[in-house]
């Protein structure tokens, strides 16, 4: 099963009245597979767009369209529709909608809805070029964003592009991938692990041998990276000192490039103190005892003799008790056989908190799917399935959160 970077996130869309309303369906799709649970409100002149039916359908829930509905009124009223969601939604925003909240009129459902709650608001503008640059519609956006205060309203696009009637500029809807994106970001502002700092080590190690050559590994650093950005989904303020790996910086997750393990080593001791530290990296064990200067050349006598000493050890030294111990140290256990044996063995080892097994000998390294095991400190276990990277990411995230919440 794919990520779900909105597991229990509860969205309330209003769509509006305009041809984009039909992209308001695949939004609903997108957020229902992120894991979000979303009701929907639909305007009178939204409703010209799209069918209620389509939306109770996606949504799994009836589409409320009135503000004088006594039957669900005393179900699901406008308050308690405001006290239910985490994040209010409107896509399309109309010139209408944005009108009515901004000036404070309250007429219907969804422009009561509006101006009765006091969550979050994200808004996605959709209208002809000419309205929205119009200096009335852009003093009404400008005085929901003084709001800021009180409705923290948010607004993603609108595009540039082609509108329905043939003319060209600002005023498209935004895409829904790039809707969800938003509502994930200011999920994380609001997240579980909002207020926690958290370490994430990715990628491998690189020793140096000569200017040229080196010893490192087969890590690609996707695990440790999608476990970053999961992390920063939750909330947390995360910090990846990464080893060397072609992968693009997540977002909202401050970036330490190192290569070789003593780097690592002080990059991670400088992000202290922490809550969390997951301790991803596959860093190499041994380093040569010295680094020549120059490129060593093939000679007739064989290949030179490399001496090799040890890498400091840097899960352990997170691990070790003190002032700056994080609440929470996770190493990872990379095996070829023996995965039970040998992960609780380092568990035991290294005084970490928990360990992330996975067996690493069927074609682990760089792929884009993993299989682990979850091993605690006070000998229970998880095994999750065979899934993608991302999904392992997030699922340790939501896990991670589920250790925060519960009382010490």
């Amino acid at each position: 099963m794919e990520a779900q970077r909105l597991s229990g996130r509860k969205i309330l869309l209003i769509v509006g009245g305009g041809i984009a309303a039909y992209k308001a369906l695949e939004l609903v799709r997108l957020l229902r597979k992120a894991g979000a649970e979303a009701r929907a409100v639909l305007t009178a002149s939204g409703a010209e767009f799209v069918t209620p039916l389509s939306l109770a359908a996606l949504t799994g829930h009836p589409v409320r369209q009135s503000l004088f509905m006594p039957d669900d009124e005393t179900a699901m009223g406008h308050i308690e529709l405001s006290r239910w969601a985490d994040l209010l939604v409107v896509a399309p925003a109309t010139a209408g909608l944005i009108g009515k909240a901004a000036n404070g009129l309250a007429d219907d459902l969804a422009s009561t809805l509006l101006i009765a709650t006091d969550k979050r608001t994200l808004w996605a503008p959709a209208m002809n070029v000419r309205m929205w640059r119009h200096p009335a519609v852009q003093a009404n956006v400008a005085r929901l964003a003084d709001f800021e205060g009180f409705h923290r309203a948010t607004l993603v696009g609108p595009d540039d592009g082609e509108m329905a009637c043939g003319e060209y500029g600002p005023g498209r809807m935004a895409e829904p991938a790039a809707i969800l994106e938003a509502i994930i970001g200011l999920m994380a502002h609001a997240g579980p692990l909002k207020g926690r700092r958290a370490i994430v080590t990715a990628g491998p190690t690189f020793e140096p041998i000569d200017p040229v050559r080196g010893l490192t590994n087969r890590s690609s650093g996707k695990q440790g990276y999608a476990i970053a950005a999961a992390l920063a989904q939750l909330g947390a303020e995360v910090t990846l000192v990464s080893g060397p790996v072609a992968l693009d910086e997540p977002t909202g997750v401050t970036r330490v490039p190192v290569e070789t393990a003593e780097q690592m080593q002080a990059a991670v001791h400088a992000a202290l103190p922490a809550d969390i530290a997951v301790m991803s990296a596959a860093v190499a064990d041994w380093r040569p005892d010295g680094v020549a200067s120059g490129k060593i050349k093939k000679a007739p006598g064989g290949p030179p003799t490399l001496s090799l000493i040890e890498n400091p050890d840097i899960l352990a030294g997170v691990a070790r008790a003190g002032p700056n111990r994080p609440a929470l140290v996770i190493g990872f256990a990379a095996e070829t056989n023996d995965l039970a044996v040998n992960a609780r063995a380092k568990l035991s080892r290294k005084g970490c908190d928990w360990i992330v097994g996975n067996d690493v000998s069927d074609e682990v390294f760089g792929a884009d799917a993993n299989a682990v095991t979850l091993f605690f400190k006070d000998g229970a276990e998880e095994t999750w399935p065979r899934q993608s990277k991302t999904a392992v990411a997030h699922a340790l995230a939501d896990r991670i959160a589920d250790h925060f919440r519960r009382p010490a």
